[in-house]
């Protein structure tokens, strides 16, 4: 592995923790204030895909630019669309639905994507590939629900919120593992 690999691979475990703790920290905001506060609920709802926008365009940016990682580049665009979207149809929480769900759907196949071209370079990329499928899976999920006549809260898209960050907990323990025994080898 070279220099510049090693320093990707640090850099992407980094990132997996981090987003496994911005994942924890928005899963408690939802289950504790925002089951309270419709206000907060609604900033939070359109935080989480703004974030994941954040995310992924500094690392699509860390790791070879927007133009070398499209998936991300489109994840980016889409994500910052689908805030706007939950911003317009607040605070008809089954509209809310609907839309976190296409996201999901959407951003759990590139993450699947990404998962897959990141396997080939570092390994241990097996969490993310499922926590891809398992977003687009929970997404069509979110979608149906949104149809139905009970009224959804924050509560619904918090477990969606914990398995991500389960997922990215559990990359960048594995990413961990990985490198030591490479170095070990």
């Amino acid at each position: 592995m070279t220099n510049d690999q090693t320093t990707n691979e640090s850099w992407l475990k980094k990132y997996y923790f981090t987003r496994a703790v911005v994942s924890f920290a928005w899963l408690v905001a939802a289950l504790s204030v925002a089951a309270r506060s419709s206000g907060i609920a609604a900033i939070l709802l359109v935080c989480y895909p703004l974030w994941d926008a954040l995310a992924n365009l500094v690392d699509a940016n860390r790791s070879g630019g927007l133009a070398a990682n499209r998936p991300q580049a489109f994840n980016v665009v889409v994500s910052v669309a689908i805030a706007a979207g939950i911003f317009v149809v607040l605070p008809n929480m089954n509209h809310v639905l609907g839309v976190f769900g296409f996201w999901a759907i959407l951003s759990g196949v590139l993450q699947l994507g990404a998962g897959l071209r990141r396997r080939k370079q570092y390994g241990a990329q097996w969490a993310m590939m499922l926590s891809g499928a398992q977003s687009a899976l929970a997404g069509a999920v979110f979608v149906y629900q949104a149809q139905a006549p009970v009224v959804p809260s924050i509560a619904t898209v918090a477990g969606y919120a914990g398995f991500g960050a389960f997922y990215f907990l559990v990359s960048a323990i594995s990413l961990s593992i990985t490198a030591r025994r490479r170095q070990q080898a």
